[in-house]
C-alpha cells in the first residue's frame, strides 16, 4: 500500500486523504479508490508484474487511439502498481442484474448493450492495429495450445472435483478434436473471399462485469488477458455470459448488431458464423466452469461458487441446442459426459415450489472436498465427524456404512456420537426455525469424515430424520454423496 501512496503523492504532490478498498475481480489484483482535494483515481496493486505490464501497454495504446478504456495515469518503476482513471461505481453487470430481478429490459439498457456490441468489432479489428501483441500476457496469440489449457482447466478444476466418473482417455480424445475444430473453424475471409490475413484482438474476458457505465456510456476494463485471437470468442463470452441471463430475443438482436458492424471488416456468412459461434459458446462455458471450480471450490471464493448454478443451466441449454444441430456431437463421448454432469444431484435446483424451507443434509469424504451448495446462496454448516471413534478402522465394519445396523450399534454403544449430535442440533434447530419464519428457501448442513462412509453417514441420517420429525412444515433432503444416495425424507 505504501507504494501506491508514494505513487499518488508523486503525481498529485500530496498524499491521499482517503484510500478505500474496491471489490475486485477473481485475480490477485487489489483495487483502491484514492482521493485528495477533489482528485480521485483508482490505485491498482498487482502481484503479477508481467500481467500489469500487459494491461498498461494495451490501455495506453487503446486510450490514445480513442477507445473507451480507462486512462492509465501513472505506473511505478517496477510496474508493481499503477494509477488509473476513476470511472465511477456503475458496472453493466449491476444494471443487467437489476433488469433480471425486475423482469424488465428497458430501452436505455438495450441500446447500451447494442452500442457495446457495435463497438466490439472496432476493438477487435482497429484495436489490433495499435496493440503490440509481443507485450500481451501470458501469450501473444490464442492458439491450439491455449485452447487445450482451457479445456484441461475445465477437466481438472471442475469435472474431476464434481465427483463424476469418466474415461479420461476417451474424453481427452474428444477435447483434442474440439480444439482442432475450433482453430480450423475460426478462419475469417475478406471481401474478395480470400482468407483474412490481418490480426484481430481477442479481449479474452469480455463480459458485463468488465464494462463500466459513466454518463450512459460504456467503458471497457480488465482486458489484461487480451491477445491476438478469434473474434467468435468475445461474442460468445459476452452474449452467453451465464450470470447475465439475456433473454433469447435480446441475444439474437445483440448478435445481429455485432454482425452488421462486422461486415465492414470481413465477408460474413451469417449461417456459417452462427454455426462456428455455437462451438465457441460451449467452449467458453467449459472454460468458465473451470474458473468457477478453481476460484470457488479450491480457493473458496464464495462469489464463484454461487455462479456455478447459472453456468450449469447455461451448459444444459447449450447441450440441447448443439445436439439438435450437430449429430456428430450428440454421438460423442464429450456430450455423454457433459449430459451426466448437468444431471448430477448436486446441481439440481434446491428449494421447493411451495415456498417452504428445504434443508439438504449431506454426508461426504473430506478427501473429495466439501459439498457444493447448488442453491447459489452459500453458507450453511459443515461439521467434522473425525473426532468420533471410527468403526472403519475395524475389519468387521469396513464394507458397511452408517446406515447398517452393526455400524449404528457400534457408534451408539460407544456413546461419543450422542454428545456430538446434541451440540449440532443445538446450533441447527434455531437456524431452521429462523429461516422458516423469514421465508428462506434453503439451508445446507454437511457432515464430513475420512471416507464419507460410516460416521458422517450416521450423523446425516440422524439429523435429517430429527429435523423431519420436529419440523413438519419443512422439506428435508438427504444426500450421501460418496454412497450415491439421494432421497427426500419429506
Amino acid at each position: 500500500m505504501s507504494r501506491l501512496r508514494d505513487l499518488f503523492a508523486q503525481i498529485y504532490e500530496q498524499l491521499p486523504e482517503s484510500v478505500t478498498p474496491i471489490s475486485g475481480s477473481g485475480s490477485n489484483r487489489s483495487y483502491y479508490r484514492m482521493k485528495a482535494n477533489g482528485v480521485s483515481c483508482i490505485g491498482v496493486l498487482g502481484t503479477d508484474v508481467d500481467e500489469n505490464r500487459a494491461f498498461v501497454s494495451e490501455a495506453w495504446r487503446l486510450h490514445d487511439a480513442g477507445f473507451p478504456v480507462p486512462e492509465v495515469i501513472a505506473v511505478a518503476d517496477d510496474c508493481s502498481c499503477y494509477l488509473q482513471e476513476d470511472l465511477g461505481d456503475t458496472l453493466l453487470y449491476d444494471l443487467v442484474a437489476r433488469a433480471q430481478k425486475e423482469g424488465k429490459w428497458k430501452k436505455d439498457l438495450k441500446y447500451l448493450l447494442f452500442e457495446i456490441m457495435a463497438l466490439l468489432p472496432r476493438i477487435q479489428f482497429d484495436g489490433a492495429k495499435v496493440i503490440d501483441f509481443d507485450e500481451c500476457y501470458p501469450e501473444k496469440e490464442f492458439n491450439r495450445r491455449m485452447v487445450m489449457f482451457d479445456l484441461n482447466y475445465f477437466k481438472y478444476c471442475f469435472l474431476k472435483p464434481s465427483g463424476l466418473e469418466f474415461n479420461e482417455v476417451r474424453l481427452q480424445d474428444d477435447l483434442e478434436r474440439m480444439a482442432d475444430e475450433l482453430m480450423a473453424a475460426s478462419q475469417l475471409y475478406d471481401k474478395e473471399g480470400n482468407p483474412y490475413e490481418g490480426d484481430t484482438f481477442m479481449y479474452r474476458d469480455f463480459q458485463s462485469r468488465n464494462v463500466m457505465v459513466r454518463n450512459g456510456q460504456p467503458y471497457f476494463i480488465d482486458f489484461q488477458g487480451g491477445r491476438k485471437g478469434p473474434v467468435h470468442y468475445d461474442v460468445a463470452s459476452f452474449i452467453w455470459h451465464a450470470r447475465s441471463g439475456y433473454p433469447a430475443r435480446l441475444r439474437d438482436k445483440m448478435l445481429d448488431v455485432y454482425l452488421s458492424v462486422l461486415t465492414e471488416y470481413v465477408d460474413v456468412d451469417r449461417k456459417v458464423f452462427k454455426k462456428v459461434l455455437r462451438k465457441f459458446v460451449l467452449f467458453r462455458t467449459l472454460q468458465v466452469l473451470g474458473a468457477y471450480g478453481f476460484r470457488g471450490w479450491m480457493e473458496q471464493k464464495a462469489k464463484f461458487v454461487t455462479s456455478i448454478p447459472a453456468a450449469i443451466d447455461s451448459l444444459r441449454e447449450q447441450l440441447a441446442e448443439t445436439a439438435s444441430a450437430d449429430a456428430d456431437f450428440k454421438d460423442s463421448y464429450l456430450y455423454e459426459v457433459l449430459s451426466e454432469l448437468v444431471g448430477l444431484s448436486r446441481f439440481k435446483t434446491v428449494g421447493s415450489s411451495d415456498g417452504r424451507l428445504t434443508v439438504t443434509v449431506y454426508s461426504f469424504s473430506f478427501h473429495k472436498g466439501i459439498p457444493h451448495d447448488p442453491s447459489g446462496n452459500g453458507g450453511g454448516y459443515v461439521f467434522d465427524c473425525r473426532s468420533i471413534h471410527n468403526p472403519g478402522r475395524y475389519e468387521a465394519y469396513k464394507k458397511l456404512t452408517g446406515r447398517d445396523r452393526a455400524v449404528i450399534e457400534f457408534l451408539e454403544n460407544d456413546g461419543e456420537v450422542f454428545s456430538f449430535l446434541e451440540h449440532v442440533q443445538g446450533v441447527v434447530d434455531p437456524h431452521v426455525e429462523t429461516y422458516s419464519s423469514r421465508g428462506f428457501s434453503s439451508l445446507t448442513v454437511s457432515f464430513g469424515c475420512t471416507g464419507g462412509q460410516h460416521r458422517s453417514v450416521y450423523c446425516a441420517e440422524h439429523l435429517a430424520r430429527h429435523l423431519a420429525g420436529k419440523y413438519p412444515d419443512i422439506h428435508v433432503r438427504l444426500i450421501h454423496r460418496e454412497q450415491k444416495i439421494d432421497i427426500n425424507i419429506r
